[in-house]
């Protein structure tokens, strides 16, 4: 029976918990995302994060597990990943010479021990004036792809970002910070030594 369990087949949230000296086994959930309706950002991330720990939980009721969801928020409007190169030539357009919102939700649950605590983190971020040619550029690269907003922020992405207030790890797709708090304060076992 894993310890810890991360809820998610983003190999950007698998590798920030390596790199916090985790060690988790990966077992995406396979929760419908349409299935939640639209609210505040806030709500809206924290209660998917929460469907997909629960979706798993029910599997592994002895394990800890980690659910997230990211999304960007620009100007009251939610970018989802981009299906074509249009709607992610129109993302990054939106998102040039502007601050948006990175937001995740994250549920850490064990079903056993009736433990259940999630919250949002939120990050602004400020995108360069993007020329034309640097979005056709970038978007040929095939990176925006399978992204929240059309941009990776820990990839080739990086070019097109300004500065950021709040958390870099929030942007990737997990607030690291905030989950190993949470993690030491429970006690929970696997951090490599």
């Amino acid at each position: 029976m894993p310890r810890l369990i991360l809820a998610s087949s983003s190999p950007r949230r698998s590798y920030l918990l390596d790199q916090a000296g985790l060690t988790f086994n990966v077992i995406p959930s396979s929760f419908d995302e349409n299935s939640v309706s639209l609210s505040t950002p806030e709500t809206y991330v924290k209660a998917l994060a929460e469907a997909k720990a629960a979706d798993v939980s029910k599997a592994y009721p002895e394990s800890w597990v980690i659910g997230a969801d990211t999304i960007v928020v620009i100007d009251g409007s939610i970018l989802g990943k981009p299906d074509s190169k249009e709607q992610a030539r129109a993302m990054l357009k939106s998102l040039s010479d502007k601050t948006h919102q990175v937001y995740t939700g994250y549920c850490i649950c064990c079903r056993a021990k009736e433990r259940n605590f999630s919250d949002t983190v939120k990050t602004d971020v400020l995108f360069k004036n993007l020329a034309d040619n640097e979005i056709e550029w970038y978007i040929n690269t095939s990176e925006p792809f399978d992204k929240a907003g059309a941009y990776a922020i820990q990839g080739l992405g990086t070019f097109i970002v300004k500065s950021i207030k709040g958390s870099y790890t929030n942007v990737v797709g997990l607030p690291v910070c905030e989950v190993i708090e949470f993690l030491i304060q429970e006690g929970i076992a696997g951090l490599k030594v």
